[in-house]
This record gives C-alpha cells, sequence and structure tokens, in this order.
C-alpha cells in the first residue's frame, strides 16, 4: 500500500538548537575519509614503483607498453575486487545499520574500513592487493546507509536533501584531499606510506563518532523546539527493523536499486580511470603525470562539491515554493540527468581545458543527482527500512561498477576511453526514466508492522 504526497507544509526551523548541522559535518567528514582511502589507488597507479611491484618486476626494470597494458587489466581486476566487495558489502551494512542502529554499526564500518587502508601498504602482489580492496569495499560500504539513515533520524524531510548534498559533498572533498596530497606522499615517502597514512585517518574519525552522536531523543545536545522541528513531518516508525523479503517486493525498491545500477558505474570509472585517462589519453595534446595531475582534480571536485550542495539545495527550495516532493525531485534530477550528456566530448577533443571543463560539470551534476537521488529513499520509506533499501541499491549500483570495472581496463587498451564516455553520457536519463516508471509519484510506502 502507498500513500498520496501533498505538497510539504512549511514550518520554520527553530531559532535556538541546531545540532542537527554538528551530526551533519560528522557524516560529512566520514564521507570525506571514506573517499580518501578508496581513492588513494587511483593516483598511485601513476606511481612507477608500485607498478614494477604490482607486475612482479625488479627495481629499475623498463616499462613499455606491454608491461602497462598488463598493469592496466591487472588494476581492472583490482578495481573489481573492491566493487564486488562494495556490492556485498552493502547488503551486510544495511542490515547491520538497522539491526544494530546507526551508532553501533557505522561504528563496525569504519574500524573495518580504516584498517583495510593500512594493510594496502603492506602488500607486495596483485592477489593481497585484491584481498586488501575487498576489505575496505566491505567496510566502506556501510558510510551511505549509515549517513541516510542519520539524515533521516535528524532531519525533516524538507531539508533532508540538502543535509544529503552537504554530507555528500565529502566524497568530492575526499578526492581533492587524496589529489593534493597523496601525490605528494608518494613521491617522497613512497606508495606504501600513502596507503598507512591515509588509512589511520579513519581512525580519529571513529572517536568523533562515537562521542557525538546518539539519536535525537536520547541526545543531551537537543533542544525539544529542535527535537520538535525534526519530527515535525508527523511519521510514525516503530524500531521493528524490516526483512529484505517483505522490501523486494515494492516498485518503489527497484526505482532506487535501478537508478543506482546505472549510475553508480559511472561515478566508479570517474574515480579509477579519470588520472589514467589525463595521464594517456592519446587524444589530448597535452598529458600529466603524477607531479602534475593533482591540479586538474582539486579543479573538478571543488566543482562536484558545489553541485552537491547547490542540487541539494535546488531541491528543498523547490519544495520551499509548495511543489510536492516528487516534482521537486525529480525536477532537479533532469537537470542533473542533462547535464551529464555532453561528456562523451571529453573523450575526443584534444584540449585537456575543455576535457577538464566537460567532467567538472559531469561530475557536479553526478553529486547533485546523487544527493537527491538517496533522498528518495527516506521520502518513499519508513525510517526502520531506510538502511535497508539503501543497502539494496548500493548493492546494485555495486554490481554495476563491478561489472564495469572488470572490462573498463581491456576496453581502455583496445578502444581507448570514448566507450565508457559514451555510456556515461546517456546512463543517467535512462535511470531517471526507469525510475519514473517505477515510482510515478515517489509515493509512500506503507509497511507491514
Amino acid at each position: 500500500m502507498v500513500a498520496m504526497q501533498t505538497p510539504a507544509a512549511v514550518t520554520p526551523a527553530p531559532k535556538s538548537g541546531r545540532y542537527r548541522w554538528v551530526i551533519c559535518a560528522i557524516l560529512f567528514t566520514a564521507t570525506t575519509i571514506n573517499y580518501v582511502d578508496r581513492n588513494v589507488l587511483s593516483f598511485t597507479m601513476l606511481d612507477e614503483p608500485f607498478r614494477r611491484v604490482m607486475l612482479g618486476l625488479p627495481d629499475g626494470a623498463p616499462l613499455g607498453e606491454t608491461e602497462i597494458a598488463q598493469f592496466k587489466e591487472r588494476m581492472g581486476y583490482v578495481d573489481a575486487a573492491f566493487k564486488f566487495a562494495y556490492a556485498l558489502g552493502f547488503v551486510l551494512a544495511g542490515w547491520m545499520i538497522d539491526r544494530l542502529g546507526t551508532r553501533r554499526g557505522f561504528s563496525i564500518s569504519i574500524a573495518v574500513w580504516s584498517v583495510a587502508g593500512v594493510l594496502h601498504g603492506l602488500v607486495s602482489s596483485v592477489m593481497a592487493m585484491s584481498w586488501c580492496r575487498f576489505l575496505l569495499g566491505l567496510g566502506e560500504a556501510g558510510n551511505f546507509p549509515a549517513s541516510i539513515k542519520s539524515v533521516a533520524e535528524w532531519f525533516p524531510r524538507k531539508e533532508r536533501s540538502f543535509a544529503t548534498g552537504l554530507f555528500n559533498a565529502g566524497a568530492n572533498m575526499g578526492i581533492i584531499l587524496t589529489a593534493a596530497c597523496v601525490p605528494a606522499i608518494v613521491a617522497t615517502l613512497g606508495w606504501r606510506a600513502g596507503f598507512i597514512i591515509t588509512g589511520a585517518l579513519g581512525f580519529g574519525v571513529l572517536v568523533v563518532w562515537l562521542m557525538a552522536f546518539y539519536r535525537p531523543e536520547a541526545h543531551p545536545k537537543v533542544t525539544a523546539a529542535e527535537l520538535a522541528y525534526i519530527r515535525s513531518d508527523g511519521e510514525q516508525d516503530s524500531d521493528k527493523p524490516v526483512k529484505w523479503r517483505v522490501l523486494i517486493p515494492y516498485k518503489a525498491t527497484w526505482a532506487f536499486a535501478s537508478a543506482k545500477f546505472l549510475t553508480d558505474a559511472v561515478w566508479w570509472f570517474y574515480l579509477t580511470w579519470l588520472p589514467s585517462f589525463f595521464n594517456d589519453n592519446a587524444a589530448l595534446e597535452t598529458k600529466l603525470d603524477l607531479k602534475s595531475v593533482g591540479i586538474p582534480f582539486v579543479i573538478i571536485y571543488l566543482i562536484s562539491d558545489g553541485g552537491s550542495v547547490f542540487f541539494g539545495w535546488l531541491a528543498t527550495k523547490f519544495i520551499g515554493m509548495g511543489w510536492t516532493v516528487n516534482r521537486a525531485r525529480k525536477t532537479t534530477m533532469l537537470i542533473c540527468a542533462l547535464c551529464v550528456v555532453p561528456i562523451f566530448f571529453a573523450s575526443m577533443t584534444s584540449s585537456i581545458v575543455v576535457a577538464i571543463a566537460l567532467i567538472s560539470l559531469a561530475t557536479a551534476a553526478h553529486q547533485g543527482w546523487s544527493a537527491n537521488l538517496f533522498t528518495t529513499v527516506s521520502d518513499m520509506f519508513p525510517k526502520r527500512a531506510v538502511g535497508s533499501v539503501t543497502g539494496i541499491g548500493g548493492m546494485m549500483g555495486g554490481i554495476g561498477g563491478a561489472l564495469l570495472a572488470a572490462v573498463a581496463g581491456k576496453i581502455i587498451g583496445v578502444a581507448g576511453y570514448w566507450p565508457l564516455f559514451i555510456f556515461a553520457s546517456g546512463a543517467y536519463v535512462v535511470a531517471l526514466v526507469i525510475l519514473h516508471a517505477l515510482a510515478p509519484k515517489l509515493d509512500r510506502v506503507e509497511l507491514p508492522a
């Protein structure tokens, strides 16, 4: 059964009591570190000593075209290990967070991914690196189910896309920090230090999380006025977790999961292969190495941060104007989808400036898309199901990313980057059509007690 939506009533925010934004800041920081840890490999792949270790070659051995092609193929498999684990991790994380609670469930995830990040710096083979990536994927999968559920617990519906856009901007900040710092660490201290230093950052986030996060009703720093505002939607929800077999039949579940399957694959492609794209794409007149690749990434993901926040705010603005949640979300997502379409030209242009501009627009639009897509889960489902539905969608996104990762290295080696950019340009429009077909009004799902 579903409940029809009506335009959201506008309830002013309380003048005192804004601890929910402290929670949002912690989620932003956790997401930042999450993305630092997963992106270290992308930049380390440009390091010749790392390439030799992964190929089993002695120090100083020459790396010709054959060796580089072999390295890319192996890294495609390593990347696929992370993404398959990420997909599996979403299954486990959504279940764990809905049953153990957000505080304990997210704590376990942070601890697992931090340990895995450090272990990357201790291995010396492709097989061992693949297992480290697998463990990292299992741990990192908990970030978004925990964060989306935290937003559902701490924010009224009208603020959720903005709050999601803010913490989701941590993904871009993580890539910016990786691009700004990791190449320098690798160049001066070696690739092993890059993994160990960044992996250790998560333990600091874990301490802050445990100190700061409790449910709003039990938090000593939440005022009565703020708690009333958080609960202003009048949502009544039990603490009873929802089994997956209950969620699977709903079209709303698959509306979210299908969109994640198509568009997460594109985002994973950006994260893994953009450094290599700027390093060896045949069409570009200017090639970037480990020392120079950081600047474009700072530009790209600063703009992406703006996209995450802006498009999250835009949907909130539309709702404040009296639009239905359905109209506000989908209009914003359509704008995002159309902004990605021109990216196919980035693989064909010889101008690195044009390529950076097109990729910046596409990644900003992806982050805005992601902020609104994630928010559709709490739009359609009660809080007790948010972690599990996000887990199902994240699993599908991980599978999509893993399937693309498994063939990306071969595609690039044979045809270059353009087939992957063509796929990226159309994925969001197709995903929105499927989302609308399965959830035409983003109706509220009424789950059995």
